[in-house]
């Protein structure tokens, strides 16, 4: 999906891109990028590829000039970051060093689907544990999680706040689809059930509600 929106040998900035699973294949497919990450051990793993440039970095202040890259991926500080302003911050960032009619690709992980992990097969509590109305309500992580610090969004928060930070044509789409926490659970690849499931994505993930029961979603924002 990335790929086919963007111009070859494009400058791209992975920001928050972990030991660079995503800049290693962009890489691969012959554009020019960058990652940071404010882990510094991600960081070294991350220089092992060897295929493109990694450096310690905080998405919320870019140590990089206005204009620099021709697109962004923010796979992972928005649902890191507890503030809405912080991750606006994030946004705002991207959106400065990235030419005019580039695009900001950023990931969330909806709430709606955080919520059927945290209480699958568990039964209905009563009273309704109250830090799982929060994590509807508010998109505040439960107790224990993976991100106690962050956030998980709706759809329409997440395109509310590219908006606000200026960009234009926003997209949503899920990326796993509704199958995506089934296929979690099944080992191995089962090309019949890949298939099956990404044309569940190609079909639904756009549509409002359906969206959200991914495991990821994904907007697409062009910088104006």
């Amino acid at each position: 999906m990335i790929t086919d929106r963007i111009a070859p040998h494009s400058r791209i900035l992975d920001i928050g891109g972990a030991t660079g699973v995503h800049a290693a294949a962009l890489a691969d497919a012959g554009h020019h990028v960058t990652l940071i990450d404010p882990v510094g051990t991600q960081v070294i793993r991350a220089e092992r590829h060897g295929t493109f440039t990694a450096q310690v970095g905080d998405a919320r202040q870019l140590e990089f000039e206005a204009d620099t890259f021709d697109a962004a991926l923010l796979f992972g500080p928005l649902y890191h970051l507890h503030s809405q302003e912080e991750r606006r911050a994030c946004l705002r960032e991207a959106v400065r060093v990235v030419n005019p009619d580039g695009l900001i690709f950023a990931a969330v992980i909806p709430r709606f689907i955080r919520h059927a992990v945290v209480t699958l097969a568990e039964g209905i509590p009563h009273p309704y544990p109250k830090e799982w109305i929060a994590l509807l309500e508010h998109g505040t992580p439960t107790p224990g999680g993976r991100f106690p610090a962050g956030h998980f969004h709706t759809a329409e928060e997440l395109e509310a706040d590219l908006l606000d930070v200026g960009l234009e044509d926003v997209e949503l789409c899920a990326i796993e689809g509704v199958a995506g926490l089934a296929l979690e659970h099944i080992h191995g690849e089962d090309p019949e059930l890949l298939s099956a499931a990404l044309t569940l994505a190609r079909k639904t993930g756009h549509l409002p509600g359906i969206r959200d029961m991914s495991n990821h979603l994904m907007a697409i924002g062009r910088v104006p």
